[in-house]
């Protein structure tokens, strides 16, 4: 097979891979649309469940930039509030290392099974031709995963290859990697399945690929920006705000990447486990720093009040009715009524 039919087929396995993720993503969201919000709701009131929820919806869905954008939608329409939401985010960023987890679980097999399940299931009435779509694409995803596994194995062994994708082992070159190819695709989710595919396949090294996961925690936060475009401010600064958390904690690991891969390194049993690790370790870092403070955070956010009276001439007459003179059908300003009261004037 010639090097331009390999790089066709790597690309036609990455592309049906992304196609499965977001089919799949689209097909949960619509099953679970009101019971998300209904949740939402909920997680106004209570932080640690907002947090839960965010990381189980995106687990499910396979997609922290659609619960993200689902999240600045609700914020701007005051379902939920800012400090729900900022623990709803921090949720999403943990949920979404499930991908990782999943890719590096090895199941291979199941995928052809599960789009036969699937396209079985869809011929049936409603209810179950709904669930068999979400089947059909999950097996999509893990069947397009052995796609790209066996499309790597002619070039994995490729010394340019190689040599380029050793480059991701210089940490601001990773970051700077995963950030961009997070911001390409729009999800994290497709960044790390890949990269646990390279470590699999040999040709990524763990420090790289924990590079390049930071980095696309931080690329992810695009999506809820864009999202929030036409939205209104408290949407807005949802989604800045989740850029600043992702932002921050790439900025604190930074200078760290290479012994944290190291200790991670030593935590799992092979290399694309501790690729899973060290992006689960990542997210809960963060969440465990920021989410005691997202009250503080969000009242950081929104605009204080404005107090009655600030901004009014203090010498312009008053417009405020006083209702026992309004019954009568005239209108007397507050002077005026001050001067009726010192003269006797009913």
């Amino acid at each position: 097979m010639s090097v331009l039919q390999t790089g066709i087929s790597i690309l036609a396995a990455v592309v049906l891979f992304l196609f499965g993720l977001q089919s799949f993503s689209a097909e949960l969201q619509t099953l679970g649309r009101d019971t998300l919000r209904q949740l939402m709701t909920a997680a106004t009131r209570f932080r640690l469940l907002g947090f839960a929820m965010g990381a189980l919806f995106t687990a499910l869905v396979q997609s922290s930039s659609a619960v993200s954008a689902i999240t600045v939608a609700l914020v701007d329409a005051r379902v939920l509030s800012l400090a729900g939401s900022l623990a709803v985010l921090l949720g999403a960023n943990v949920g979404t290392t499930a991908t990782a987890w999943l890719v590096s679980a090895k199941i291979a097999g199941l995928g052809a099974m599960g789009i036969v399940l699937g396209a079985l299931l869809s011929i049936l009435p409603r209810t179950s031709r709904v669930v068999g779509k979400s089947i059909f694409y999950f097996g999509l995803i893990l069947f397009s995963l052995d796609l790209i596994s066996s499309a790597l194995e002619p070039v994995k062994q490729d010394p340019a290859l190689r040599e380029w994708l050793a480059l991701a082992a210089t940490p601001w070159i990773g970051l700077l990697a995963g950030a961009v190819a997070a911001i390409l695709v729009q999800s994290s989710s497709v960044v790390s399945g890949l990269v646990v595919l390279l470590v699999q396949a040999g040709v990524l090294d763990l420090t790289g690929a924990v590079a390049i996961l930071v980095g696309a925690n931080a690329g992810t936060t695009v999506t809820g920006l864009i999202a929030s475009i036409p939205l209104g401010t408290a949407a807005k600064r949802t989604a800045v705000a989740n850029l600043a958390f992702n932002g921050l904690g790439v900025l604190a690991f930074a200078p760290f990447i290479v012994p944290f891969a190291t200790w991670v390194g030593l935590q799992a049993a092979s290399p694309d486990i501790a690729v899973a690790l060290g992006h689960l370790v990542f997210n809960l870092a963060i969440a465990g720093f920021f989410l005691p403070w997202t009250k503080a955070i969000a009242r950081l956010l929104e605009p204080a009040p404005i107090p009655r009276g600030v901004g009014r001439n203090p010498t312009a007459p008053s417009t405020h009715l006083d209702p026992p003179y309004a019954l009568g059908g005239e209108v007397r300003t507050g002077e005026q009524h001050g001067n009726d009261s010192r003269t006797g004037t009913p």
